[in-house]
C-alpha cells in the first residue's frame, strides 16, 4: 500500500475512529510529561493526568485553539468530525457538549497521528500540555 492509499484510508475514517486514537496518542504525551516530572506514584498520575486529558480540560484547549488562532482549516474540519460524529457512548461527569468537544479534540490528535504529521502533533501536544501548566486551562471536578 503506498502512501496516498494510506492517506485516502485514514480520511474515510469517522470521527468517533479518529478520536479512538487521538485519545491514546495525546494520553500518551501527556504521560511522558508526568513521568519527566518525576511523578511516579499511580494514583499520583492518575489523579494529575485528569487535569490534562478530562473532556473539560479538552474542551477548553479547543477553546484556546480558537482564541489563539492555532489550527488551520485541515485541522478544524477534522475536529468538527470529531465533534459532529454520532457517539453511542455517553458522557461521564460533565455535559453532552462538552463531551462531544472533547471527542473532537481527540479526533483532531487522531488525524494528526494518522497522517504522519509527527512534528506538528509533537508542537500541538506540548502546547495543550503547557496551557494546563500554565493555569489556562482549569480542571474542575
Amino acid at each position: 500500500m503506498n502512501e496516498a492509499e494510506q492517506n485516502l484510508e485514514f480520511r474515510q475514517l469517522n470521527g468517533v475512529t479518529l478520536a479512538y486514537l487521538g485519545d491514546a496518542v495525546y494520553e500518551v504525551y501527556v504521560r511522558r510529561h508526568l513521568l519527566d516530572n518525576g511523578i511516579t506514584r499511580p494514583n499520583q498520575l492518575q489523579r494529575r493526568a485528569t487535569k490534562y486529558v478530562s473532556a473539560k480540560a479538552q474542551a477548553g484547549l479547543i477553546a484556546l485553539m480558537e482564541q489563539d488562532e492555532k489550527l488551520n482549516e485541515e485541522e478544524w474540519y477534522f475536529y468538527k468530525r470529531g465533534r459532529n460524529a454520532k457517539s453511542y457512548t455517553h458522557a461521564k461527569n460533565t455535559s453532552v457538549v462538552t463531551y462531544r468537544v472533547s471527542t473532537g479534540f481527540e479526533a483532531l490528535f487522531g488525524f494528526l497521528s494518522l497522517s504522519n504529521q509527527q512534528k506538528r502533533l509533537d508542537n500541538l501536544a506540548q502546547w495543550c500540555i503547557e496551557q494546563v501548566d500554565n493555569g489556562r486551562v482549569i480542571y474542575e471536578k
